[in-house]
C-alpha cells in the first residue's frame, strides 16, 4: 500500500486477526489514537502501558501487549516501515531482558546493579530484526567475581538462579499473556553446561571448541542486556574467532549441508502453496540470511565494512564491496522484506510462531486480506515469483565451488603416480612419487589429520597439473613442499585451492618465478586470499585511501591490534603488487609507486598508534609535535620489494619544554623514546610477523646522534656541519608524517639547505670523490644489479643531486621529475630519461624474479623481459647496456670523468 490508511488497517485487523481483535477491545484508549492516525504517540502509549503494575513481569506483559497492537496496526496501514517495526519489537526485548535480569538480582540483593551479568542476543534478536511473534535465544553470561550475589551463595549457582528468574519472568502466561519465550539452548554445550555461563569458560569454547554454525551464529550477535560493557568486551575477545583474517571456503560447504537438511526437514511442501514455510523452504527467508552470512564468514575477516548484523544491511554492504551484484543486492533484500512482512502478517492472526502458510484456503485467504491483497492465489502467486527467484540464487551459490571443479580424482599413487608425473616431464618421476606418497607419512605437520588428507586428496590432481605446467616444474614442487613443511595446518589451504582452481596456475607461477614471494608464503600461505577479490590485480589507492583501511575503526583503540592489522594487510598489498609484477598486469614503475603508497600509509598509520599509546602514559608536549622526514626511495615514492625506509625522526618546539601526562618528561627524551617506538611499530614482528627494516643512519650525526632532534638542530647541522652527501640526500626527502603546518615548515628549512649558495668545484671533487669510496667499498652484487653497476641508478642518482645543488633547478624527490627537469635545462641528455626508465624496471621486477642479481631460468628471464618491455632476453642485456653507456656518457658531459662500464 502506497498511502497510510489507518481505519482500513483497523478494519482489517478486527475481521481477519482475532489476537489483534481481542487487542483492540482490551485497550480503547490506544485504538483511540490509533483510529486518529497518532502512530507515534500511541507508541509511546505503549511504551508506558506497565508504569502501574505491581512487578517486573506484569508491567511486560502489559507492555507488550499494548506494542502488539500499536507496532501491528502501524505496520498494516503503511506508517511503520519492515525497519520499524522490528526495529520496535527490538528494542522491547532488550528492555524487557535487561529488566528481568535486574529484578533477577535484586531478588537476593536488593541493591544489585547490573555489574557481572549480560545477556548476548542472537539470531533475529541481536539484528534487531526481530519477529513480530518470536522468541528468543539469548546466551546468559556472568563474572563471578563481579556479579552480584549474597556473600554465601556460590557464583556458579547464584547465576543460574538469575537466569531461571529471567526465563520464568518472560515466559510465564496469565490472563495478560506472556512476554517473549526464551530459548538458551545457543550456549556453548547445551546439553550439558548450566543455564548461565562464566564469561571465561564461554570464551575457552569459542577458541577451541566451537561448531561451524556457532560462528554463523555470532555475526549477529549482541550485548543486548544487562551489563552492556562487559558484554561488548566479550564479544571483542571472541572477534578473531568469528572473522577470521584468513578466506575459509569451507563455509560454503558447511552452509550448503546445513540447509540441504533444513529443505530435507523442513521441505515437505516443496512449491509455493498451503502450508509452505516461508522460513525454511526454498527460497524462503533463512536461504536469504544463509547468502549474506556465507558471504560475511568468507569475507568479513578480511573487510570490517562486512561486519554488520542486520541482513539487509549486510546485502548492500556487500554490493558495496563488489562481492555481489548491486541489483543482486537489490532483489535479495527486496525479497528478504516482502517475505518478513507477509510472516509478520502469518503471526499477527493468532500471536502465534508460525512461518508456513495455512493449509486451509479460507485461512490463506484471511492472511492475504490482512495484508491487503485480494485473495489467497493472488499471496500464492507474489510468493511463488520470490522465493523461485531467492532459491535459484541460491542454489547458485551453494553448488558454485562443486560446479567449479572438475569431475572429482582420486589421489592416486604408486605405479599409476609415476607414470602422470613422467608423463608431465619432471625429472626423475619414480623418486618424485615416492616424495609425493611421503606426504601421508606424517613427517609433514599440517598433513597430520584425516581432515587435511582429504584436502589434499581432493586437490592433489589438479595441483600436480598446475606445478607440471609451471616455468620450472621441479623448482616449483620443492618450494611447494617448502611451503606446506612451514604451515601449522594446510586444511584451509587446500580447500582454497580446490574452491577457486584457477589459483592454482598463479601459485604454480609464483613458486617458480618468485622465490621472495614463495618465502612469505611459506610464512603466510593466507597471502592467497588476497588474490580473491575482484582487486587483485589493481593498483593500490591513494595514500588516504589506503591509511583508511588500514586504521579499521574497531581496533584504533587497541594498540596490539593495529600492529597486527597494519601487519597483515601490508603483507597483502607487497604480495598482491608481487604477483601483479610476476603476471606483468602493471608497469614495475607504477607497482614501485604503489609500494611507496603503501609504506607510506603504514608509517602514517602506525606513527600515529604510537604517539597516541605513549601520550597515554607521559601527555603532550604544548605546541610540539613529531615529523617524520622519509628520504632515499621511501623519499622518491619509489620502493621495491625489498626495500627498507630510510627515517630521520624530527620534532617541532622549544627542546627544553615538558609533557603534561602523569610521567612527564622533557621535550629531547620524551621524542626520542616515541621515535625509539615508532622504529619498533613499523620493524619489529608480531604474531601476524614483521613489516618494514627502518634505517634512520641518515639523520644528523648519524649512528652517533639522538635518534631524534628538534627542527632547530636539524636546520642548524645541515647548515653548519652537514657534508655535501648528506645535502644529496636531502634532494630527495619529503616529510611523510605530521601536520600541514609543521611538514611546510619542515620544507622551508630544507629548502634553504638545498638553495645555498656552493662552489663548484668544490661540490664536484666532493661528489666524485665520495662515489669512488662506494664504488671501492660496494660492489654490484651481479650483472643484474641495476642499482651498483657502473652506469646504473646510483650513478644517476649522483649526477642529478650534483646538479640540482649547484644550479638550484630540478628539485623534487620524484627522479622521473627532477630529471625531466634538468633534461629542459639542458643540463642532462635527452637520451637519460628512457635510461634512467629500463634501469628502474629492471631493478624493481630483478628483486623479485633474480634477488641475487645473476641471471635466473629461463622462465624467470622470459618474465625480466616482459617487465622491462622487451621480447626476449637478448634484448634485456642490450637494454642494460645501452642504458649504462647514456649513463657514462651524461658523467662525461657533466664530470669529465670516464665510466668503467664494460
Amino acid at each position: 500500500m502506497s498511502e497510510v490508511d489507518w481505519q482500513g488497517a483497523l478494519a482489517r485487523a478486527e475481521a481477519h486477526a482475532p489476537f489483534l481483535a481481542l487487542a483492540m477491545q482490551k485497550q480503547p484508549e490506544l485504538l483511540s489514537l490509533l483510529a486518529a492516525g497518532e502512530g507515534e504517540a500511541a507508541l509511546a502509549r505503549a511504551r508506558a502501558a506497565g508504569a502501574d503494575a505491581p512487578d517486573v513481569g506484569t508491567a511486560l506483559r502489559r507492555e507488550r501487549w499494548a506494542l502488539a497492537l500499536a507496532v501491528a496496526v502501524g505496520d498494516l496501514c503503511g506508517a511503520f516501515p519492515l525497519l520499524r517495526v522490528v526495529g520496535e519489537l527490538s528494542a522491547f526485548a532488550d528492555r524487557a531482558l535487561d529488566a528481568a535480569i535486574l529484578d533477577a538480582l535484586r531478588r537476593r540483593v536488593p541493591e544489585a546493579g547490573r555489574d557481572g551479568f549480560f545477556a548476548l542476543a542472537l539470531g533475529k534478536h541481536g539484528a534487531q530484526e526481530l519477529n513480530y511473534s518470536s522468541d528468543i535465544d539469548p546466551i546468559l553470561l556472568y563474572d563471578p567475581a563481579r556479579m552480584a550475589r549474597r556473600e554465601r551463595d556460590d557464583p556458579g549457582e547464584a547465576a543460574v538462579r538469575v537466569a531461571r528468574q529471567v526465563v520464568q519472568t518472560l515466559g510465564s502466561m496469565d490472563g495478560e499473556g506472556y512476554v517473549f519465550r526464551v530459548d538458551l539452548r545457543l550456549r556453548p554445550a547445551s546439553e550439558v553446561s548450566p543455564l548461565a555461563i562464566p564469561a571465561e569458560a564461554a570464551l575457552s569454547h569459542y577458541e577451541s571448541a566451537a561448531l561451524a554454525w556457532e560462528r554463523a551464529a555470532f555475526i549477529r550477535a549482541r550485548a543486548a542486556s544487562g551489563d552492556i560493557a562487559a558484554g561488548e568486551e566479550f564479544l571483542g575477545a571472541i572477534r578473531p574467532f568469528v572473522w577470521r583474517k584468513s578466506l575459509d571456503f569451507g563455509a560454503i560447504a558447511e552452509i550448503g549441508r546445513l540447509t540441504r537438511r533444513i529443505r530435507s526437514h523442513h521441505g515437505k511442501v516443496e512449491t509455493v502453496g498451503p502450508g509452505f514455510d516461508l522460513k525454511r523452504g526454498r527460497g524462503g527467508i533463512r536461504e536469504i540470511e544463509f547468502f549474506a552470512q556465507t558471504h560475511q564468514l568468507i569475507h568479513g575477516g578480511r573487510h570490517p565494512a562486512l561486519r554488520v548484523r542486520g541482513t539487509r544491511a549486510a546485502l548492500d554492504a556487500l554490493a558495496d564491496g563488489g562481492f555481489i551484484g548491486a541489483d543482486e543486492a537489490q532483489m535479495l533484500g527486496d525479497a528478504y522484506d516482502r517475505l518478513r512482512t507477509v510472516e509478520h502478517r502469518l503471526q499477527m492472526v493468532n500471536d502465534q510462531q508460525t512461518h508456513s502458510l495455512p493449509g486451509d484456503p479460507a485461512a490463506l485467504d484471511r492472511v492475504a486480506w490482512l495484508d491487503g491483497m485480494a485473495d489467497g492465489a493472488a499471496l500464492v502467486a507474489e510468493l511463488a515469483a520470490i522465493t523461485d527467484a531467492v532459491g535459484a540464487r541460491y542454489d547458485r551459490l551453494i553448488e558454485a565451488d562443486r560446479a567449479a571443479l572438475p569431475a572429482a580424482k582420486p589421489a592416486i599413487s604408486g605405479a599409476d603416480l609415476v607414470g602422470q608425473l613422467a608423463g608431465w616431464g619432471f625429472a626423475d618421476a619414480e623418486t618424485l612419487a615416492e616424495r609425493i606418497d611421503g606426504w601421508r607419512n606424517g613427517s609433514i605437520r599440517a598433513l597430520r589429520s584425516d581432515a587435511a588428507i582429504a584436502a589434499l586428496d581432493a586437490v592433489q590432481p589438479a595441483l600436480l597439473a598446475a606445478l607440471a605446467a609451471a616455468p620450472e616444474p621441479d623448482r616449483a614442487l620443492v618450494r611447494w613442499e617448502q611451503l606446506i613443511a612451514h604451515l601449522p595446518s594446510a586444511v584451509n589451504l587446500f580447500r582454497l585451492l580446490e574452491a577457486r582452481p584457477g589459483l592454482l596456475d598463479q601459485l604454480a607461477r609464483i613458486l617458480s618465478l618468485a622465490p621472495p614471494l614463495a618465502d612469505e608464503l611459506a610464512r603466510r600461505a593466507d597471502l592467497l586470499d588476497a588474490l580473491i577479490d575482484q582487486s587483485a590485480l589493481d593498483l593500490p589507492g591513494s595514500v588516504d585511501e589506503l591509511a583508511a583501511d588500514f586504521a579499521a575503526a574497531e581496533d584504533r583503540d587497541d594498540y596490539q591490534q593495529v600492529l597486527d592489522r597494519v601487519r597483515r594487510l601490508v603483507g597483502e598489498k607487497r604480495f598482491a603488487l608481487g604477483v601483479q609484477l610476476i603476471e606483468g598486469a602493471h608497469d614495475p614503475v607504477a607497482i614501485s609507486a604503489g609500494l611507496a603508497r603503501v609504506a607510506e600509509a603504514a608509517i602514517r598509520v602506525l606513527a600515529g598508534a604510537a604517539v597516541a599509546e605513549f601520550e597515554r602514559a607521559h601527555g603532550r608536549i604544548a605546541g610540539s609535535e613529531m615529523v617524520l622526514l622519509g628520504l632515499g626511495r621511501l623519499g622518491g615514492g619509489a620502493l621495491t620489494n625489498a626495500s627498507d625506509l630510510d627515517l630521520v625522526f624530527l620534532f617541532t618546539g622549544d627542546h627544553a619544554a615538558e609533557s603534561d601526562g602523569r610521567r612527564p618528561l622533557g621535550a629531547t627524551l620524551y621524542y626520542n623514546r616515541l621515535a625509539q617506538r615508532i622504529v619498533a611499530a613499523l620493524s619489529v614482528p608480531t604474531a601476524e610477523g614483521a613489516l618494514y627494516e627502518v634505517d634512520t643512519r641518515l639523520r644528523p650525526q648519524g649512528e652517533q646522534g639522538p635518534i631524534a632532534c628538534s627542527f632547530d638542530s636539524f636546520a642548524r647541522y645541515q647548515q653548519e656541519d652537514a657534508w655535501t652527501w648528506e645535502h644529496m640526500a636531502l634532494a630527495r626527502a619529503r616529510a611523510v608524517y605530521g601536520s600541514a603546518a609543521a611538514c611546510a615548515t619542515l620544507d622551508g628549512i630544507m629548502a634553504q639547505v638545498l638553495r645555498r649558495d656552493r662552489d663548484g668545484a668544490a661540490l664536484w671533487q666532493d661528489v666524485l670523490a665520495m662515489r669512488a669510496r662506494m664504488a671501492a667499498h660496494k660492489h654490484a652484487a651481479g650483472p643484474l644489479d641495476a642499482k651498483l653497476l657502473r652506469g646504473g641508478l646510483v650513478d644517476v642518482e649522483f649526477l642529478v643531486h650534483a646538479l640540482q645543488l649547484r644550479d638550484h633547478r630540478g628539485f623534487d624527490p620524484n627522479l622521473d621529475a627532477a630529471i625531466a627537469a634538468l633534461v629542459a635545462a639542458g643540463s642532462l641528455p635527452g637520451a637519460l630519461p628512457p635510461a634512467f626508465a629500463f634501469l628502474s624496471r629492471l631493478l624493481v621486477a630483478a628483486r623479485l624474479l633474480a634477488p641475487d642479481a645473476q641471471v635466473p631460468g629461463a622462465a624467470a628471464c622470459a618474465a625480466l623481459a616482459k617487465a622491462c618491455g622487451c621480447g626476449e632476453w637478448s634484448e634485456v642485456e642490450a637494454g642494460l647496456a645501452r642504458a649504462r653507456s647514456v649513463v657514462a656518457a651524461a658523467w662525461m658531459q657533466v664530470f669529465g670523468e670516464q665510466l668503467e662500464i664494460a
